[in-house]
């Protein structure tokens, strides 16, 4: 369903989204030592454990305001981009940073990367869910509230994000989890895949094939389980999609669908178009990004302080 233009953008750059930072990066930052780390107004514990799967250790990064308060903070969820077989978590250090000094509990996941056979879908839903999941066990120990927990996330993490704020937990195997739910009360998708099953181009193809564990005809319920369209429904969590007119690699189509089957269901959704490319080059908008999902975000996740 992508562009060929998708894969040189995912294999040649990264971009750090929706910041009060400039400028982009043509990879992402080196990661820096475990523990905490002074960044302003802000507290970053950086490579926290959150889970074991495949033999890989899943980390995350906190955002924590400075100034903790005595009552729990909302949190959210940060996936990054990369089709699914590249980046990592720092990519969303500007984003964490920019919401922690706004006094939510930011939080950068790692998940999964796509290796040749390796880590097929669905191993990254199944590593965010379980990243929710952890957040909720350890509320207490980061003052989080449970019951107020948001996802974002840009291009392939936009899909993972949807899907947050839309199934319950997948893989449900650990027992120190059980009893935490996956689903999140707020999603904001940045330039985000939607449905599988349309704009279809041979690169995209042959790499979802890979990517789903075989062709749309030989397992098509993978296919459309994957896609967020396929699991809108009244319950789902309110969202913001954010996506630019310009994109090349994601259709906006891809965005005007789930905009439009999320209202018919009634679900509280909002559709913000940029003019501007996947990635999102122009500063004007990524800081209109950055505050509308700000905005978004304190509307839907407010504690009552």
């Amino acid at each position: 369903m992508f562009r060929s233009s998708f894969f040189l953008v995912v294999i040649l750059s990264a971009v750090v989204l929706a910041t009060a930072q400039q400028g982009s990066h043509p990879l992402p930052p080196s990661p820096a030592p475990a523990g905490p780390v002074s960044a302003g107004s802000v507290s970053v514990q950086q490579d926290v454990p959150y889970g074991d799967a495949g033999g890989e250790k899943l980390l995350l990064d906190l955002y924590l305001p400075a100034e903790n308060g005595s009552r729990p903070r909302p949190a959210i969820v940060l996936i990054h981009g990369g089709g699914w077989v590249d980046f990592d978590k720092s990519t969303m250090k500007g984003m964490g940073n920019f919401l922690a000094r706004s006094g939510f509990v930011a939080v950068s996941v790692d998940y999964r990367l796509l290796r040749g056979n390796e880590n097929r879908w669905p191993a990254q839903l199944d590593d965010a869910q379980r990243a929710v999941r952890w957040l909720r066990a350890n509320a207490g120990k980061y003052n989080i509230d449970p019951n107020h927990i948001g996802a974002f996330g840009h291009s392939a993490g936009a899909q993972l994000a949807a899907l947050l704020g839309m199934e319950d937990t997948r893989d449900n195997s650990d027992p120190a989890l059980a009893k935490y739910s996956s689903r999140v009360q707020a999603v904001v998708d940045v330039s985000g895949p939607s449905d599988f099953l349309k704009d279809h181009d041979p690169d995209g193809d042959a790499f979802l094939t890979v990517f789903l564990g075989g062709s749309y005809d030989k397992v098509p319920d993978v296919w459309r389980d994957a896609s967020p369209v396929s699991h809108v429904a009244k319950s789902d969590a309110p969202f913001l999609i954010v996506h630019g007119t310009q994109d090349q690699s994601v259709p906006i189509a891809q965005a005007q669908e789930l905009y439009e089957k999320l209202k018919q269901a009634g679900v509280q959704v909002s559709f913000i178009k940029l003019d501007d490319g996947h990635m999102f080059d122009k500063p004007e908008n990524r800081k209109q990004l950055a505050l509308e999902s700000l905005i978004f975000f304190s509307r839907y996740l407010a504690v009552n302080q």
